[in-house]
C-alpha cells in the first residue's frame, strides 16, 4: 500500500485531503513529528490561511530544518507549495527557501476579484511524472490571494490576468497552487501519480 505523511501544519482541513488519498488506496498518518515525517516514504505540505501563521506553526513544531533536508517526493498543496518558496509578500514572510522565488499578491480587477476563487485551466504543462495523465486544458480548482512567478521550475501554468505558476518541481519537491482534492478527475490523477513517485 503507498503510505504518505499529511504535516499536520495546523489551521488546515486535512480531512477532504485525506479522504482523496484513502480513496486511492493509501495509507495516510497526519503528523507533526520530525522523526516520523523524515522517515515517511512521501509528504504532504498542505496550507490554508496566512503564510506567517504557517511558518510561526512549522517553527514551533521544529520542522522548518527538516523539510528542507527530505529525500522522499514531498508535495506542497496551496499555502504549502507558496512556503516551498524563499519569501511571500503576505506578511512579509521568510519561508523555507527550497525555491528562489518570492510569491506576490495578486492583482484584483473588477472582473478579476483576489482571492482567485473557482476553477481554472492548466497551460503549458511540462513532461512531468506528477502530470502524467493531464493536459493543457484541463480545469483544476484554485482558492489563493498570493501566487509564485513563471520560472524554469515550473511544470505547468495559470492565467488569471497575470500567468502564474500551477505546478513547480525542484529535485523531490513538488507543489501545486490549486487543490488537487478538489479538483476532480484531474486531482485524483495527480494524486495518485505522486503516490506512484518513489
Amino acid at each position: 500500500m503507498n503510505e504518505v505523511v499529511i504535516i499536520d501544519s495546523g489551521g488546515a482541513n486535512l480531512a477532504s485531503l485525506q479522504y482523496a488519498l484513502e480513496r486511492l488506496g493509501s495509507a495516510v498518518r497526519v503528523s507533526a513529528d520530525p522523526v516520523e515525517i523524515a522517515a515517511a516514504p512521501r509528504v504532504i505540505l498542505p496550507g490554508v490561511g496566512s503564510a506567517a501563521d504557517a511558518m510561526r506553526r512549522l517553527h514551533a513544531r521544529g520542522l522548518t530544518e527538516c523539510l528542507p533536508l527530505l529525500r522522499q517526493p514531498v508535495l506542497g498543496i496551496c499555502l504549502g507549495m507558496q512556503l516551498l518558496y524563499r519569501r511571500s509578500e503576505e506578511g512579509p514572510t521568510d519561508c523555507l527557501g527550497i525555491l528562489p522565488d518570492t510569491v506576490r499578491h495578486l492583482s484584483a480587477t473588477a472582473d478579476r476579484p483576489v482571492p482567485h476563487m473557482g476553477w481554472n485551466q492548466l497551460r503549458d504543462l511540462a513532461d512531468d511524472p506528477l502530470l502524467e495523465g493531464l493536459r493543457a486544458g484541463d480545469y483544476v480548482y484554485f482558492v489563493h490571494s498570493y501566487a509564485a512567478p513563471v520560472s524554469p521550475a515550473t511544470r505547468a501554468r495559470a492565467l488569471y490576468g497575470t500567468e502564474m505558476t500551477a505546478v513547480v518541481r525542484h529535485q523531490n519537491f513538488w507543489g501545486t497552487q490549486f487543490h488537487p482534492e478538489r479538483s476532480a478527475r484531474c486531482g485524483a490523477r495527480l494524486l495518485a501519480n505522486f503516490l506512484g513517485l518513489h
